[in-house]
C-alpha cells in the first residue's frame, strides 16, 4: 500500500511517503521542517519531494491521510485542501486523525515509555491546555478536548503520572496545586507526517470527508460593513 501523509496543523510542515509490502519491508521517505507560518507554500514542494524519492505518481498512491486538528487554524486548512485534492486527481482513500493522537504516537516512537497511561498537552494560549488521555500502546482513552491545566489534572486518572508536549509544564504546574505529581516530557514535540503514516496504515478506518477539528472559535472577526457601522 502506498500512504502519502501531511501535517501542517501546528509547528512543523511535513510530508511522508510510506510504501508497506507483504514481506514487512516498507520504504519511508520524509521531507519534514519546523515552522510557524509559510506551510501553505512549502507543503506542495516536499509531497513532490517524497513521490519523487519513492518513485512514485499520485495515481500510485491508494491512500491519502492528513491531520484534522486541533491546531492553527490556517494550518490544519492546508493539510487537509492539499489532501482533498490529491485524492480527487489520484482517486485514493483518506484517513484522518486529531492530532494529539498522531504527537502520542510520535512519543512512543521517540521513546517515551509511560508505563501507563499518559496524556499529550499542547498550550492552547489564553490559560488552555489542548488535551488528550491515551492508553500505554498510544490508543486515545479521550479527548482531544480544550480546558484550563487545572480543569486538565481533575480529568485525568489519579494514577497518571507523565504528559508530554508543550503544555505539559502547565500540568505540571497545576498539578502541583492539587496535590499531585505529573512529570513533564517532551516539550517539543509536534505531530508529524510519518506517525501519521503508521497509524493509517495500521487502521481498517477511512474518513470520507475530511474535515478540520477547531475546538475553540476563531481569534480574528469580520469588519464590520459600512451599512452595519452606519446603524
Amino acid at each position: 500500500m502506498n500512504i502519502l501523509a501531511l501535517d501542517t496543523s501546528m509547528g512543523v510542515c511535513s510530508a511522508a511517503m510510506l510504501r508497506t509490502a507483504a514481506s514487512g519491508h516498507n520504504k519511508r521517505v520524509l521531507r519534514e521542517a519546523e515552522m510557524m507560518r509559510g506551510h501553505a507554500e512549502a507543503l506542495m514542494p516536499m509531497v513532490e519531494a517524497v513521490l519523487t524519492e519513492a518513485d512514485l505518481s499520485p495515481r500510485d498512491l491508494d491512500m491519502i491521510a492528513s491531520t484534522q486538528g486541533p491546531g492553527s487554524f490556517t494550518g490544519v486548512r492546508i493539510a487537509i485542501a492539499a489532501a482533498r485534492g490529491l485524492a480527487l486527481t489520484s482517486r485514493a482513500a483518506l484517513f484522518g486523525t486529531d492530532s494529539l493522537t498522531v504527537m502520542a504516537r510520535r512519543a512512543l516512537r521517540e521513546g517515551l515509555a509511560p508505563g501507563g497511561p499518559f496524556a499529550v498537552a499542547v498550550d492552547a494560549r489564553r490559560d488552555m491546555v489542548y488535551l488528550g488521555l491515551f492508553g500505554l500502546d498510544g490508543t486515545r482513552l479521550d479527548g482531544p478536548m480544550l480546558c484550563t491545566p487545572t480543569e486538565a489534572v481533575a480529568r485525568l486518572p489519579r494514577d497518571l503520572a507523565l504528559a508530554a508536549g508543550n503544555g505539559a509544564g502547565l500540568l505540571a504546574e497545576a498539578a502541583a496545586g492539587q496535590d499531585r505529581a505529573i512529570d513533564g516530557a517532551l516539550p517539543d514535540l509536534q505531530p508529524g507526517a510519518m506517525a501519521l503514516a503508521a497509524l493509517a496504515a495500521e487502521s481498517p478506518d477511512r474518513t470520507e470527508i475530511l474535515r478540520p477539528l477547531y475546538l475553540r472559535p476563531p481569534d480574528a472577526k469580520p469588519q464590520n460593513t459600512a451599512l452595519e457601522r452606519r446603524r
